[in-house]
């Protein structure tokens, strides 16, 4: 059993970064691909960035490419998400998940909360 909290979310104009991050409870945290996935209003959850259970492999949606970076510590049972050069586009609930097949599934064993990123021209 994994318990995810995400947490990090907020509002910030066009141009700007936002950093969220994912405490996960469970000893179990290092032995599971994590990833990043959002969804806008009236829009299908989609994967954003997954990142393998070493950390040595990532994986990002075209959409945010050269923008977004996944990162985990497992020291800490963290994950986090660099967001950079944000756009309205980006407005969206992201939420973090466990179990997450590679190289971008849509589905997880494990789903956190969520947390609200709006992004304002």
């Amino acid at each position: 059993q994994v318990q995810l909290v995400e947490s990090g979310g907020g509002s910030v104009q066009a141009g700007g970064s936002l950093r969220l991050s994912c405490a996960a409870s469970g000893r179990t945290f290092s032995s599971y691909n994590m990833g990043w996935f959002r969804q806008a209003a009236g829009k299908e959850r989609e994967p954003v960035a997954t990142i393998s259970w070493s950390g040595t492999r990532t994986y990002y949606a075209d959409s945010v490419k050269g923008r977004f970076t996944i990162s985990r510590d497992n020291a800490k049972n963290t994950v986090y998400l660099q967001m950079n050069s944000l756009k309205p586009d980006d407005t969206a609930v992201y939420y973090c998940a466990a179990g997450v097949p590679l190289p971008l599934g849509r589905s997880a064993g494990y789903w956190g909360q969520g947390t609200q990123v709006t992004v304002s021209s």
